[in-house]
């Protein structure tokens, strides 16, 4: 029965905070205003969450997973490289930046205000960019390395237009843009990889963590 309780308790909180980010965003949303959604004592979230920021981790990983998932098999869906590769551009840049009212957005909120010493890993932008990496590879005729280094500039991207959603004169993705994109990715694609040059993997960025 105590097992029982904690569990919901934990998923009311869960619950409560997924819907005032998904709301007004993570900046606006306090453990206190949680707490009261949840309808529990503040001290309470303590004993289920370190902070505001690993309850937003413990949501928004099963929510993105979630989505990914539905993403590849969508892209199955498509034969050729060139419209995947589109369709992905879409996906990442116009249609998951809008789900649950912009709730991609509370992640760029909580890293920017994040400091060393807050609960921040970077698992769940590894996941993301493994992923990515993952479908550029199978559209591109580029190496793992190549797809990987390009998969991290696609979620800055990402990133980007995730913060505008929501913004009266915020920039939108669109269909023609990722055909743009994807027919200047394909075209620059078979080209010979140039050497290494000062410590660089010869495409102008230094070769590193995710994160």
């Amino acid at each position: 029965m105590s097992q029982t309780k904690k569990k919901d308790v934990r998923e009311a909180i869960l619950a409560a905070a997924f819907r005032l980010f998904a709301a007004q965003g993570y900046s606006d949303s306090s453990i206190p205003a949680i707490a009261r959604e949840a309808g529990i004592s503040t001290a309470n979230v303590y004993v289920y969450f370190r902070s505001k920021l690993d309850i937003l981790y413990t949501l928004y990983e099963p929510w993105l997973k979630e989505r990914l998932d539905r993403l590849d098999r969508s892209l199955k869906r498509v034969g050729s490289p060139a419209e995947r590769l589109e369709r992905l551009l879409v996906i990442l840049w116009r249609d998951l930046p809008r789900e649950n009212n912009g709730f991609a957005k509370n992640i760029m909120q909580a890293l920017s205000t994040t400091r060393g010493g807050d609960d921040y890993s970077p698992h769940l932008r590894e996941l993301f960019q493994d992923r990515v990496a993952l479908w550029l590879a199978d559209c591109l005729a580029v190496t793992q390395t190549e797809s990987k280094v390009i998969a991290g500039i696609v979620l800055m991207a990402f990133d980007g237009f995730a913060m505008n959603v929501q913004l009266d004169h915020g920039m939108a993705f669109n269909a023609n843009a990722a055909r743009l994109f994807s027919r200047m990715l394909g075209a620059a694609s078979p080209a010979s990889p140039a050497p290494p040059v000062g410590g660089e993997d010869g495409m102008g960025m230094r070769m590193g963590t995710s994160d």
